[in-house]
């Protein structure tokens, strides 16, 4: 017998409402936090200079390329052959704080917006992983890509193979309960400022380093 392929969840949440609440919920969040984007649009100026957004396309619903957005959060500094450096030494003072409390991420509220991405669905990943994938792995481009899709359940490592599974069971589950406990979730790791998001460091899925251990989402 082949592997299993997964199937994405097929209800009137998913189909309708889900879309609805990623609209109601992310404009309003624009709007409240329309003072604060303005504040760090200007501290990026200061800090970072132009352009304020770091632009990537990434791997969307159903393996579309879209572009992903956020406020930056490291130099461009090369080295002496015009390399860039490793991102760890290229993170700012100033891209540390933003990326503890989650703040380098609102500009994706706009991508939520235009319908390029949902509050909570699989986080879009690089283009180049495209290839890597197992063909169980690729269904989670079946639903669209999020903020976040934390694990709900205990989990004592983080490995690609953790996080696509993590992906895997949630586009087979997702519901308006398994959504809003992933809000509180993502809040919870927001306000805590957990490390690996501020350090950025994690090697790069490359197929053969499925099961290596990690923590950075």
């Amino acid at each position: 017998m082949g592997e299993k392929m997964p199937v994405a969840r097929k209800t009137i949440y998913t189909a309708v409402i889900k879309r609805f609440l990623d609209i109601i919920l992310s404009l309003t969040a624009v709007i409240i936090l329309g003072p604060l984007l303005i504040v760090l649009v200007i501290l990026e100026l200061i800090f970072h200079g132009t352009p304020v957004l770091f632009a990537q396309e990434r791997l969307g619903l159903n393996g579309e390329i879209f572009k992903l957005y956020k406020f930056r959060s490291m130099t461009d500094e090369t080295d002496a052959d015009g390399v860039l450096l490793p991102e760890e030494r290229r993170v700012t003072n100033f891209g540390r704080v933003i990326r503890r409390l989650s703040f380098d991420e609102l500009p994706e509220l706009f991508c939520i917006l235009k319908g390029d991405m949902s509050i909570i669905g699989p986080r879009p990943l690089l283009v180049r992983y495209r290839p890597l994938y197992s063909e169980r792995h690729m269904h989670r481009h079946d639903v669209r890509p999020g903020f976040a899709c934390v694990p709900l359940r205990p989990q004592q490592t983080w490995t690609w193979n953790d996080q696509f599974e993590n992906d895997i069971w949630y586009l087979e589950n997702c519901s308006f309960t398994v959504d809003v406990r992933m809000i509180f979730a993502v809040l919870r790791e927001a306000v805590a400022g957990a490390e690996y998001r501020v350090s950025g460091v994690r090697e790069e899925y490359n197929g053969k380093n499925l099961h290596d251990d990690a923590k950075n989402a």
